[in-house]
């Protein structure tokens, strides 16, 4: 039904849900409360706990032996999902997963990699990391990990994550195959610590007009903003797009800082309030780098979370413009408990309300997580990332800003500028492309074979200047298409040949300089960033 629709090359964000775990007795188990008295008399002797007794008794008497810890994992998971859709178990095993990215560094073997055919690639190493001071180079394919084959073994990119990550100090042994070589390089590397970014790019796109792209809301997101605005504010920075489609969320706290760079002082930023907890209010400070200047903001339904907290303040504060789409509507604030046994727990304990006091949670059922992911399928199916006019929002749930702007609570923030998802028969062919991940294969691919030519570029302006697709490049491309089962369809190449040719520049440019050559190159046909750049040029003439 949406193959004619055109697909953005960003998935949408996967939610972890988790479904209710419950103990059921049979009528065919009557007798044993009679049988086992002395249990009844011990239960009865002191405070009734159902789950734990529930559990001992199943330790103690059922058929074949059991894992206890994972009866009492799957019993909180279940207590935790008839609360809300946010609420969540996190087992030790999962906790550096979950927890690693908003911490703004973990400790490993600094490299950015791929799973390629089932083989872990080397798409670049961090600079001055580990890899790099023992000369792992992008292109490298690792192949065994100390004595483990992990090529070739259809083994989880978790997996290869917790074989690579590990205490800084410690030290890992790797094989590496490189083009040229017969054998495997063997390579000892010393763990160290590893810094990750939550700004995948800014840059000056055109005079005047800085673009940052956040993509979490993590512990270093503050001082990375920081140094972005002053960098751009020095090279003569007059608007700001602050990119936050796909960006899902992150820590309260830095959504509050992060918002306070744009209001000024005293400004309303968010309140929270829960039954349990007292209402707290977060106040802009007169600390913000860029309060003055023009400054468009860029949601989609990815956008969740801390993402909805920037932009309702920024909306609400009739601050600058909201261009996109709907966001995700996920209003819930949780708090992390940890637990002795390394897991941990987070734990719904406020809502929160943007300045005109909206929540944009959207409506829920306790312990319906399938039906409230299935939401932003909804969406679609109604025709809501086409028209604006598919989004109805409750009168009762009308708020309006200082200027007079309607803004709506009840689900998401809706955007000032709505930017749909083109429905055209002719991008049937580019969206069949897109949804099996060809352009995505035959650019590295392309990357892989001809990276000795490609060296020749020392840096991404020189790159941009002048790598070309040419056109055996491009049918190149078509025919490797045709032998994936993508059969050619002459007008749908030529609608989109130049939005194809611009998205495999820009892959090819990813894999030789990461996002920051990515983004300056697929952001000449994003529509809405177009779109965003009309808008800042226009408020800088006012």
């Amino acid at each position: 039904m949406y193959n004619n629709r055109k697909s953005t090359i960003y998935l949408p964000i996967a939610f972890a849900l988790v479904l209710i775990a419950g103990f059921f007795l049979g009528a065919s188990l009557v007798k044993v409360s009679m049988v086992k008295k002395g249990i009844l008399s011990s239960i009865q002797s002191r405070r009734y706990d159902p789950v734990n007794d529930v559990i001992s008794y199943i330790e103690r008497e059922y058929v074949d032996s059991v894992d206890v810890n994972n009866l009492r994992q799957s019993a909180i998971k279940g207590i935790l999902s008839d609360l809300d859709p946010h609420s969540q178990y996190i087992s030790a095993d999962e906790f550096n997963e979950v927890n690693d990215p908003l911490l703004g560094n973990f400790d490993g073997i600094g490299v950015q990699f791929r799973m390629e055919n089932d083989t872990v690639y080397i798409i670049n190493t961090v600079p001055g990391g580990p890899s790099e001071k023992v000369g792992i180079l992008a292109g490298d394919r690792i192949i065994e990990v100390g004595d483990k084959t992990i090529a070739g073994v259809n083994m989880p990119t978790t997996e290869v994550m917790k074989l690579l990550k590990g205490p800084r100090g410690t030290k890992v042994n790797i094989g590496v195959y490189r083009r040229g070589y017969d054998e495997l390089i063997r390579f000892d590397i010393v763990r160290d610590v590893i810094p990750t970014y939550s700004i995948d790019i800014s840059f000056m796109p055109e005079p005047g007009i800085g673009y940052i792209k956040l993509s979490k809301f993590s512990a270093t997101t503050t001082d990375e903003l920081t140094k972005a605005l002053t960098e751009l504010k020095d090279s003569g920075m007059k608007s700001l797009i602050l990119d936050l489609r796909g960006n899902s969320g992150g820590y309260l706290q830095t959504a509050i800082t992060v918002s306070d760079q744009f209001l000024s002082d005293g400004k309303l930023i968010v309140y929270t309030s829960g039954v349990n907890r007292p209402n707290q209010y977060a106040n802009a400070t007169a600390k913000g780098l860029f309060e003055d200047g023009n400054l468009v903001v860029l949601i989609d339904e990815g956008s969740a979370s801390s993402s909805e907290i920037v932009a309702g303040a920024i909306q609400d504060n009739d601050r600058g413009l909201i261009i996109g789409r709907r966001s995700f509507g996920k209003g819930l604030v949780q708090e992390q408990l940890s637990l002795p046994d390394g897991s941990a727990i987070r734990l719904t304990v406020a809502r929160y309300y943007t300045p005109t006091g909206r929540s944009i949670q959207k409506p829920y059922k306790a312990g319906h997580s399938d039906e409230y992911l299935a939401e932003l399928h909804e969406r679609m199916l109604s025709g809501e990332f086409e028209s604006a006019d598919s989004i109805h929002f409750n009168d009762s749930l009308r708020y309006t800003t200082p200027a007079g702007r309607v803004v709506y609570g009840g689900g998401g923030i809706m955007p000032d500028i709505f930017i749909p998802l083109e429905k055209n028969e002719n991008y049937r062919y580019f969206n069949e492309l897109l949804g099996r991940g060809l352009v995505y294969q035959f650019c590295f691919d392309y990357t892989d074979r001809n990276r000795p030519a490609l060296k020749k570029y020392s840096s991404f302006k020189e790159f941009d200047n002048n790598f070309r697709i040419t056109p055996e490049t491009f049918n190149n491309f078509i025919r490797f298409a045709e032998l994936k089962g993508v059969a050619p369809n002459s007008q749908g190449i030529a609608f989109a040949r130049h939005e194809l040719e611009n998205l495999m520049k820009a892959l090819i440019a990813r894999n030789l300089f990461d996002e920051k050559g990515f983004y300056p190159i697929y952001l000449r046909t994003d529509k809405t960033f177009l779109r965003a750049v009309e808008e800042a040029k226009a408020g800088s003439r006012k």
